[in-house]
Formats: structure tokens, sequence, C-alpha cells
């Protein structure tokens, strides 16, 4: 799923005559949390299933927020993007379609966070980082 930059969405925006016409042609903020990630499953090769157990979710809940009938928190965004093995900037942008803000580097947790994805490390690992790093967890304990 490779998708433009935003510095070149900026300059297509700025030199188009009509903003409506912009928006429909690169479906900006129609594209739901849901079909976002089946998209995301569909060009990645993966199964919902494996995904919601690899993201630590329980399976009723996980299935739910993939068929858009949950709004998960951020950390359910992050465990999920951490399971589908998602770069920093499709992190961010998931994060985002899900309404939730983007992480942050001047903020500790969220610098641990992206230190993780950056390395390609599993949602364990990086529970396992957060942890040791006297941070909140991901996955909390219920």
């Amino acid at each position: 799923m490779e998708e433009p930059l935003t510095e070149e969405l900026l300059e297509e925006l700025l030199a188009s005559p009509d903003p409506a016409q912009f928006a429909r042609k690169h479906r900006i903020a129609e594209k739901t949390l849901s079909e976002h990630l089946s998209a995301l499953l569909e060009s990645r090769g993966l199964a919902r299933i494996d995904v919601i157990r690899e993201a630590g979710l329980n399976e009723t809940f996980g299935y739910q927020i993939f068929v858009g009938q949950r709004n998960p928190s951020r950390d359910k965004v992050l465990q999920i993007a951490l399971a589908m093995h998602l770069d920093l900037r499709e992190t961010n942008r998931l994060l985002r379609i899900a309404g939730a803000s983007d992480l942050y580097c001047k903020n500790r947790r969220d610098a641990i966070v992206i230190f993780c994805v950056d390395k390609g490390y599993s949602l364990r690992k990086t529970d396992e980082e957060l942890y040791r790093l006297g941070e909140q967890t991901l996955c909390r304990p219920s």
C-alpha cells in the first residue's frame, strides 16, 4: 500500500483548482479504521485472527475493532500496529485514522515505543522495554 508523501499531496492540493475534487481523488478523511485495517491485512497477506492474537486482544473485541463496531484506545491501536509489524510512518497513520495522536518523541513513553517500532520489536519485546524503563506497558494486566 504505497501512498504519496504528505509533501507531494500538499503540493498537489495547492495546485488544485478545487479542494473537494482533490479530497475525492485521494479519499481524504473517507477511509475508516476498519477499511484501513482491511487494506493493511490484504496488502501484507495477514490473517485477521493472527493479528488479533499477536496483538494480545480478546478475540471478540479484536473482531469488533476490525469490523468497525468498536473504537479502540490508543494503546490497542499500537498493539495492532506492532502485531502487523508496521513501520513508524504506517503506525502514525493508523493512529491518526483511529482518531488518536501520533507517537511523539518528546514524550518518554512514546519515545520508547518509537524506538521499538523502528527496531522492529514485537509487542512482547516492546512491553518488556516499557516495563524495564518504568513505563506503563501497552498490554496492561487485567
